[in-house]
């Protein structure tokens, strides 16, 4: 990846995202931004301006004459062009797989697109892509936008992926990276019922969830049979075999044990025992 030189067109998170990746991955990255700028500045001034740096950006028209010009020669000195336009616009551009493999027979692309194949015109965001993938239950709006930064991590590896076969073919390849499969992938274990709720990893076992303590929460994880062992010893389930952690008993040991200790006294516990948890303020 060092010294590989990228031309972004993607715009708002994911494609900004991936470019950050690839930067610190050791890519020469080039930001071509639209003369009314990245809406994600709109929105996130933060992000816009994290993501963007180390990126050399610069402004073209791609519906202008000079614009379509500068394009083009800065496309004839990279080696991928990562776009997240719809198909449609691609054509319209002259920007498809199609048309950049005549015309820049050893040049990569990968294109973000929200839904694969024929449904890569179909209008979508984060929030679609994420229900689409049953990780939308109830109406609490998502902790994070997980389909895009999930998306950028797949296109960081697809660029990584079209430039392996270019070394071993010579010529350009493409890949498609669908926002609605990264939140797909990402929802497997949802819909595997892991974490259903009152599954294992729901809160279903005493060992694995998150409790209220005396000026907090904690969220405590020990699922492994020797972070079970030494939760049992401290909560006082330790004088009898391995506790059923889905039983009534096992929650309420837990919980009081919680209810009774700060935060401060819950890290010296988890540091002094191994305990893998963390604290938090009061929900």
């Amino acid at each position: 990846m060092r010294g590989s030189r990228l031309l972004s067109l993607a715009l708002n998170l994911p494609g900004p995202a991936a470019v950050q990746r690839l930067h610190a991955m050791g890519a020469r990255c080039i930001q071509v931004l639209p003369p009314s700028g990245d809406p994600m500045a709109q929105y996130s001034p933060q992000a816009q301006q994290q993501l963007g740096l180390g990126i050399w950006q610069t402004t073209l028209d791609l519906k202008s004459a000079t614009g379509q010009r500068r394009l083009h020669a800065l496309l004839g000195r990279v080696d991928v062009l990562l776009t997240s336009f719809r198909p449609a616009a691609l054509r319209r551009l002259g920007l498809d797989a199609e048309s950049l493999r005549t015309r820049y027979p050893t040049l990569c692309s990968v294109a973000i697109v929200g839904a694969p194949g024929p449904r890569a015109d179909e209008p979508g965001h984060d929030l679609s892509y994420q229900a689409e993938a049953g990780l939308v239950p109830g109406l609490q709006m998502p902790v994070s936008l997980l389909a895009d930064m999930a998306g950028a991590l797949l296109a960081s590896e697809a660029v990584l992926q079209v430039l392996a076969q270019r070394q071993r073919s010579g010529s350009g390849a493409h890949r498609e990276v669908a926002l609605t499969e990264a939140a797909h992938w990402l929802a497997l274990p949802r819909q595997w019922g892991l974490t259903s709720e009152g599954a294992l990893l729901g809160g279903g076992h005493a060992g694995y969830r998150i409790y209220p303590c005396l000026d907090g929460r904690v969220a405590l994880a020990a699922l492994e049979l020797h972070f079970a062992a030494a939760l049992a010893q401290l909560v006082g389930l330790g004088a009898q075999p391995m506790p059923d952690w889905g039983s009534t008993e096992a929650h309420q040991a837990v919980a009081a044990f919680m209810a009774a200790r700060s935060c401060e006294q819950l890290e010296q516990l988890a540091a002094a025992h191994d305990l893998p948890l963390h604290t938090l303020p009061a929900g």
